[in-house]
């Protein structure tokens, strides 16, 4: 699926089908890859899953590994009665193996971030007449400051081979909120962007 959406959805599925929360879900089942097992151990502490939310909010998670980096996501939303998502807070731990310049890993990760809301909430590619409708940024508009959530990056410290960092976070974007959106509402999203 678009951005990897099976991946993340489907470990979610299993995890209500055994009737599991899903991190630890995910952390039985990472016993022989202590990478994936790490990031989501990270995240699941930094953003204090099973802490409860405020009425109308819940959390979903994701682990991923891309480009030699591993990864893990905690997206925070409310959904309103008209179903309109809102993201609060997304948590991102990674393991990027040697860390060089730690501020360029967090800058990646917050920008991966935004183009995958991006995608998720809002990125519809329309045809009218037999072309592509949205031809620039003026037509596919980036989340904006003021709907952006608060992003905490947190760098797992690793000796392994440097690993890529351009693009894994914007992946895991899509597959936490859409953990998150079912586990507020019930209903599982197959589809991008989220209508």
């Amino acid at each position: 699926g678009a951005f990897g959406i099976k991946v993340h959805v489907y470990p979610d599925e299993m995890a209500t089908a055994a009737g599991k929360d899903p991190f630890q879900f995910r952390r039985d089942l990472l016993g022989k890859s202590p990478r994936h097992k790490a990031v989501l151990e990270l995240a699941a502490e930094k953003a204090e899953w099973g802490k409860p939310l405020a009425a109308g909010c819940a959390r979903g998670i994701a682990v991923m590994d891309a480009f030699g980096s591993y990864l893990a996501q905690v997206t925070e939303v409310s959904v309103d009665a008209r179903g309109a998502v809102r993201v609060h807070r997304i948590v991102c731990t990674v393991d990027t193996g040697w860390v060089i310049n730690p501020d360029t890993i967090k800058a990646q990760m917050e920008g991966g971030i935004v183009y995958g809301l991006t995608a998720a909430l809002r990125g519809e590619i329309t045809i009218k007449n037999g072309r592509v409708e949205q031809r620039h940024f003026g037509d596919y508009q980036m989340l904006r400051h003021n709907e952006m959530p608060v992003i905490e990056v947190y760098i797992v410290p690793s000796t392994e081979m440097p690993g890529g960092i351009g693009e894994p976070s914007t992946a895991l974007a899509a597959g936490s909120l859409v953990n998150a959106v079912a586990a507020a509402t019930g209903r599982r999203i197959y589809s991008l962007p989220i209508k």
